[in-house]
């Protein structure tokens, strides 16, 4: 694919007027998610490419934003030190006439289901982990400092991480929607001195964390007679270190000062701060990306107290200056927006380039891929589709299949930019 000409976007939303963000699809590749640097969201409709709700969800940039509950909630992160949980409209109810200006007037806006105060001084967004290990949440644990309605008998629960409110280099776990810590401060060490609370002074300075991801491992990731669920969470750090640990006293609920979390493996292959991480979609590997020209690759399927040399490995490209970095949920092909402004695609497994894609003028500073329909997050599609089976009928399966293999990006030119891509079948 090298040497093919690259392609020009299929589509491009001009439904912002600040630089973008944060961005997601839908599992269902039914919609886009967009936040811009002025606090906006937008929620697009693939089928029409036109705006279906545009509201000011925070007072600060997007962090990031992320569907939940099979697409009934929304959840936004902001640089205003806000978590929102958003319901999510009724498409049926919106008229079909609205259009795709930059200014949006008159579109419906989603209802607010309750907010929490986080600590968004890292520029580091949350990590959600739908789950079914929490088990029922003692009513003494303390909660946080959450507003509006709060549906903690809700069936969908899901573990959230995000940067602890106090200290930028260590981590926190909560439970939603009952919003009770689960465990405070992983990640923490003694410090030498009352001045080191953002991890970088002292031994083994880490800095504020950059980027992390909160995942069960899967059954050929860790060992197969397991009986209880094993938390895990990747942090990225400042300084470009990267510290995979693991929850080793499952059978307590809760833990403080990261106490019970046990480190699998450090390692630091970037001399820059870390810009962006992603996890592929099965949890077998990490990719990061920095100021560097290196991008690195990390094993997460390593057994207890391995040696970070396992698996772990980098590449050097020739492209210094990368803000954003996403995963195929295939896991074939990985796509990393740079400084300026372009989109190349990756190899994961030989990291050989596999083309670039040319458009944002300014950096490149969000991306998503569409769900695929040929793997196993593709069976999760197809159960997704079974919900919209009466709209379906005027969609040929061609269509369908395009869209999987849609690769959305946005750049500081407040342009949202979707690539249609081949397969990658043999990769």
């Amino acid at each position: 694919m090298s040497n093919v000409k690259a392609p020009a976007p299929i589509h491009l939303l001009r439904s912002h007027t600040s630089s973008i963000a944060a961005l997601f699809v839908s599992r269902d590749n039914e919609h886009i998610y967009s936040g811009d640097a002025s606090g906006h969201a937008v929620i697009t409709s693939t089928r029409t490419l036109r705006a279906i709700a545009s509201w000011k969800a925070h007072q600060d940039g997007f962090l990031g934003i992320e569907e939940w509950e099979n697409g009934n909630a929304i959840i936004t992160h902001g640089r205003d030190n806000k978590l929102h949980v958003w319901d999510r409209l009724d498409e049926q109810s919106i008229t079909s006439g609205i259009g795709s200006s930059a200014a949006l007037p008159g579109l419906p806006t989603p209802t607010l289901r309750f907010s929490m105060d986080v600590n968004a001084l890292n520029y580091c967004r949350f990590s959600l982990l739908p789950t079914s290990i929490i088990g029922s949440i003692p009513e003494n644990l303390p909660s946080a400092n959450i507003t509006s309605r709060v549906d903690s008998s809700s069936e969908c629960t899901a573990l959230i991480a995000l940067p602890n409110l106090i200290q930028s280099s260590e981590a926190d776990v909560w439970s939603i929607p009952s919003y009770k810590r689960l465990h405070a401060a992983i990640g923490h060490r003694v410090k030498a001195s009352i001045f080191s609370g953002d991890g970088r002074t002292g031994e083994n300075a880490t800095g504020i964390i950059m980027s992390l991801r909160l995942f069960e491992p899967t059954s050929s990731s860790a060992e197969s007679s397991r009986s209880t669920p094993e938390l895990r969470i990747l942090i990225a750090y400042e300084s470009g270190a990267v510290i995979l640990r693991r929850y080793a006293n499952p059978g307590k609920l809760m833990s403080v000062e990261g106490k019970g979390w046990e480190m699998i493996w450090e390692t630091k292959l970037h001399q820059e701060a870390i810009m962006a991480m992603q996890v592929s979609s099965n949890n077998q590997f990490a990719l990061t990306v920095s100021a560097d020209h290196i991008v690195g690759r990390y094993n997460l399927t390593v057994r207890r107290s391995a040696s970070a040399q396992d698996g772990t490995t980098f590449y050097r490209t020739k492209h210094p200056g990368n803000g954003c970095i996403s995963i195929r949920d295939d896991g074939r092909v990985c796509a990393i927006g740079g400084w300026d402004g372009k989109v190349r695609l990756y190899s994961t497994k030989s990291f050989k380039p596999v083309g670039t894609l040319e458009y944002h003028k300014d950096g490149c500073q969000a991306l998503s891929f569409a769900t695929s329909a040929s793997t196993d997050s593709g069976s999760q599609y197809k159960e997704l589709e079974e919900l919209h089976e009466d709209e379906d009928e005027d969609m040929l399966d061609e269509e369908k299949l395009k869209r999987s293999r849609w690769l959305v990006s946005g750049g500081k030119d407040k342009r949202i930019a979707i690539w249609e891509l081949i397969s990658f079948e043999k990769f």
